[in-house]
């Protein structure tokens, strides 16, 4: 198979371009760079390829069309939800037009199907009930959580009009190996960081607000299986449906590294969600999906990952 990956220099799709070019295919990636780095796999580069540009561009089109892919997997965006709320333009643009732009350059190059990574970390704002299923009404809280909303909806559209096929994955809050430990995204990350090179670490408010954490690999193997014939229009949950307090996973995260389990504590953050957790139960019907490294596990293969990086 062809494939188009766009934020492939990213964490999550960098982690996907390596599992497809494993798997036999053939990619070409497309990234900005603004956050990605670009690499050439040590494997496989005869089958793999990389433009850098801008998902906004208009030569966007002339990209999708000489890679002729079947399938684009769709990672590219603005993914901080505090630049989203200070430059929500700058955002939309990203996140709303970027999208756009590629469902019409996938359209006319004739992609049989687009892959969108969604956030179901955000779109749901705060439910009443968690695992929150697919089931439960979208609520989104920032622009960002808005901007992926509207990339279902346009690829969703697109899909009608014009038999371009979408799969939606709503994805909860990935780690692991490569995650960018500078920002403000990637907890996971920044503690292992952190701790092993002997600085302080940080916990939020009382230290009891919940994520679910999903390994990167789990994530790409989501992708992998959303590429084929099922879950046409549909968006699934991609989590574990647990949920870890940020406190027991600084824990988690002073354990790998062998280092003392004393954060300090801040004020807590206008606007984080309390609690978060994802049923993925649909996944695993439609697209035979489930995730396989625990927490536990993947914390310790992260830490390893930085530990030498």
């Amino acid at each position: 198979m062809r494939a188009l990956v766009t934020g492939g220099a990213g964490f999550i799709g960098s982690t996907l371009v390596d599992r497809l070019l494993r798997d036999g295919h053939t990619v070409h990636v497309v990234d900005d760079l603004r956050r990605g780095k670009r690499t050439t796999p040590a494997a496989h580069a005869d089958r793999y390829s990389f433009t850098e540009l801008d998902i906004t561009s208009p030569d966007l089109a002339d990209v999708v069309s000489a890679a002729a892919p079947e399938v684009v997997y769709h990672l590219a965006a603005q993914i901080d939800v505090r630049v989203s709320v200070e430059r929500p333009l700058d955002d939309a643009t990203q996140n709303v037009l970027g999208t756009v732009n590629l469902a019409e350059a996938a359209r006319r190059a004739g992609v049989r199907k687009v892959c969108f990574a969604s956030s179901g970390g955000s779109i749901y704002g705060t439910p009443d009930v968690l695992p929150v299923a697919e089931s439960v009404p979208i609520n989104p809280k920032s622009p960002y959580a808005a901007s992926k909303v509207s990339g279902e909806v346009y690829l969703n559209t697109y899909r009608q009009l014009y038999g371009l096929e979408c799969t939606h994955l709503a994805l909860a809050n990935v780690y692991g190996p490569r995650q960018d430990p500078h920002g403000e995204a990637g907890v996971v990350a920044i503690f292992a960081n952190a701790l092993l090179a002997g600085r302080p670490t940080k916990v939020f408010g009382d230290g009891g607000n919940t994520r679910d954490y999903v390994f990167v690999e789990d994530v790409v193997s989501a992708f992998v299986a959303a590429s084929g014939e099922a879950g046409g229009g549909r968006r699934y949950n991609i989590g574990t449906g647990q949920q870890v307090s940020d406190r027991e996973l600084h824990t988690l995260v002073a354990k790998a590294v062998g280092t003392a389990d004393e954060p300090e504590h801040a004020p807590a953050r206008l606007g984080d969600l309390r609690a978060s957790a994802l049923d993925a139960s649909a996944a695993k019907r439609d697209l035979g999906w489930t995730p396989e490294v625990d927490i536990a596990t993947g914390v310790a293969r992260t830490v390893d990952y930085f530990r030498t990086a």
